[in-house]
């Protein structure tokens, strides 16, 4: 590992998904690479394109990654289920990246935030299943993703939802965060419904949807939220997210 304990550490970051990365539109991944610089970190953009032997390649130079929000949606045909008509297209080459990603951190003991379509895919990556459409499924009150604007020809996107979360009193999120509670963006249609092997659900919605997990498999630090945190920007909870996992990379930096 070329990484010394002075340097900041390298942080992957897959972009969300191949479409965006060949069109050059980057201004939500962006957002992911400036937290991680804001937290001290080195943010490293990892193509979807890159052959297995390239991206293990490259895999090995990291020491923490992040998986990113995305607007597909992961295949239901990897946990066993049949495509809900709400359901987004799929993303072969983020699925591939993001799955080779995470079997190299598991097997490598390096940290992972997982971030909402990053909660899910690791989620199915250790067996788990998924909601597939909140809204038709649950039926919640509460508003889990943006309104569509109502004039058409709007020029802003529609604000991002806020609501709570609460969190188990021993996990390493109420921790960190110094409270049992937080108050978060959200924007997603989807979410874990059955945890997979070794993850532990630490946080929920009132409504009971899943917004936190925490591994128990080891000592890794692997967390996933199902927020936003890279666009809470002055928010004390999501600087804290990277910079513990910041802080977790730097600490494991050593690899001989």
């Amino acid at each position: 590992m070329a990484t010394e304990n002075h340097s900041r550490p390298r942080i992957g970051v897959p972009y969300r998904t191949r479409s965006e990365e060949v069109k050059g539109e980057r201004a939500k991944y962006e957002k992911y690479l400036h937290s991680i610089v804001q937290a001290d970190g080195a943010p490293v953009e990892i193509s979807l394109a890159l052959p297995p032997n390239e991206l293990q390649a490259l895999a090995e130079t990291l020491d923490a990654i992040v998986l990113p929000g995305s607007p597909a949606d992961v295949n239901p045909a990897l946990y066993g289920a049949t495509r809900h008509l709400e359901s987004a297209t799929a993303d072969a080459d983020l699925e591939r990246t993001d799955n080779a990603l995470l079997e190299h951190a598991f097997a490598e003991s390096k940290p992972v935030l997982a971030i909402c379509y990053g909660i899910q895919i690791l989620n199915v990556f250790l067996g788990g299943n998924l909601i597939q459409d909140i809204p038709s499924e649950l039926r919640t009150s509460i508003q889990h993703s943006p309104a569509k604007n109502i004039h058409p020809g709007a020029s802003e996107p529609a604000p991002e939802p806020l609501h709570a979360v609460c969190f188990e009193a021993d996990s390493r999120i109420a921790q960190i965060s110094g409270s049992l509670e937080a108050q978060v963006n959200s924007s997603h249609h989807q979410s874990i419904r059955e945890p997979g092997r070794n993850l532990r659900v630490v946080g929920r919605a009132p409504d009971g949807v899943v917004e936190a997990v925490e591994w128990t498999g080891d000592s890794n630090w692997v967390t996933g939220v199902q927020w936003h945190p890279e666009r809470m920007t002055g928010d004390a909870l999501a600087q804290t997210l990277f910079r513990e996992l910041i802080a977790t990379a730097r600490g494991a930096t050593v690899r001989g």
